[in-house]
């Protein structure tokens, strides 16, 4: 005797609604046995793909340069703030058989005069370095703005000990005697107003910040990009 015969089960109702589909239907991608088969089709990732703009290496070399050439530009703004800045007077003479020096013009505004070039002077080498920074590397990027800040820092340090240098004799009283009483010599040239130093970098950030928010590249609207394949309905259909 043969066992009776069972009736195959009915096919499955494969509804649009499943939230799995076979190998073939519409929205998959690639043949049956191909690697993803049944899946919803993705955009291809390449090496570049999340990556923006230069790698960290490269950003690292351009802050270096950045800060170098920025600390550079600072010894011209030394030389230039020596030329520039207006003299103190000062004048000796003897008192008590000792030497004193004072000022010849009690009521003068060089002092103010000679901080106040400085911070002219390191205003306009912030602004230029910015705008040289922005015009070779639109982009940006944290090392870059970094390197702006530090190099600008560096560089009004290296303006301000540069032009001292160059400048007037720190010893008064030995130029006093060596010049003679009653002639007026120049006092050294010195910063009274330290917060110059912040003059270029803080000019710098901001005409950079500036002209990249202005004129900068702007990132690409997110979006779906596959080969061939554009947006579905969410059931493998093509959107129109």
């Amino acid at each position: 005797m043969t066992a009776p015969l069972t009736p195959p089960p009915p096919p499955r109702d494969q509804s649009p609604h499943d939230a799995w589909q076979p190998p073939g239907d519409p929205g998959t991608s690639g043949d049956p046995g191909a690697s993803g088969a049944g899946y919803p089709a993705y955009p291809p990732q390449d090496a570049s793909y999340g990556q923006d703009g230069p790698g960290i290496k490269t950003e690292l070399i351009e802050a270096v340069v950045v800060t170098v050439a920025s600390a550079v530009g600072g010894l011209l703004l030394g030389v230039l703030w020596w030329w520039l800045a207006p003299h103190v007077p000062l004048v000796g003479d003897i008192v008590d058989k000792s030497w004193v020096v004072y000022l010849k013009d009690s009521e003068g505004e060089q002092a103010v005069g000679v901080d106040g070039t400085f911070t002219l002077l390191a205003v306009a080498f912030g602004v230029v370095s910015a705008l040289v920074v922005f015009l070779v590397r639109r982009r940006g990027g944290v090392p870059l703005v970094a390197a702006l800040a530090l190099g600008g820092l560096l560089a009004s340090f290296l303006a301000w000990r540069l032009g001292m240098w160059f400048g007037p004799t720190k010893d008064v009283l030995a130029h006093a005697k060596a010049v003679g009483k009653g002639v007026t010599f120049s006092a050294p040239l010195k910063l009274g107003a330290k917060g110059a130093l912040l003059a270029w970098p803080v000019a710098a950030l901001v005409v950079h910040l500036g002209l990249t928010a202005l004129f900068g590249p702007r990132d690409p609207e997110p979006g779906y990009v596959a080969q061939g394949v554009g947006p579905t309905d969410g059931y493998g259909a093509p959107l129109s």
